[in-house]
């Protein structure tokens, strides 16, 4: 496996969203890899802005780590695996379920999607 010298995280304020970005940062820590963060604003999240995720997310970061933020519009995993090929990434992180309504699936509809349809390696966070 070649070096991950960028990755894709998929941020929306869930809780498996939080753990995805912290192993993220675990990560890119660990590999010097740039972390691009993604929000891609929908009917579920539209009440919570992306200025707010994202501060939360540069207060963990070390100031050293290079990161960029993308926010998009539309269908979720489209805009991830968009996202994921224009900035050639090594690996999209992402939580296991986001805001939507069905907590009982294994993994959530995004998710899935995104697993489904990337050709680039997908980490699924719990």
């Amino acid at each position: 496996m070649e070096k991950i010298k960028k990755i894709i995280v998929a941020v929306d304020g869930s809780v498996d969203g939080c753990k995805a970005v912290d192993r993220a940062i675990d990560l890119a820590g660990k590999s010097g890899a740039q972390l691009d963060f993604v929000y891609v604003s929908s009917h579920i999240n539209k009440d919570i802005p992306s200025d707010l995720i994202f501060d939360k997310i540069w207060d963990k970061l070390p100031k050293t780590m290079k990161a960029e933020k993308h926010v998009e519009n539309g269908s979720v995993h489209k805009a991830i695996i968009e996202v994921a090929k224009k900035e050639n990434a090594d690996l999209i992180i992402m939580g296991s379920r986001g805001l939507g309504l069905f907590k009982g699936a294994l993994i959530g509809s995004k998710s899935q999607k995104v697993v489904e349809y990337s050709t680039v390696p997908v980490m699924v966070v719990k």
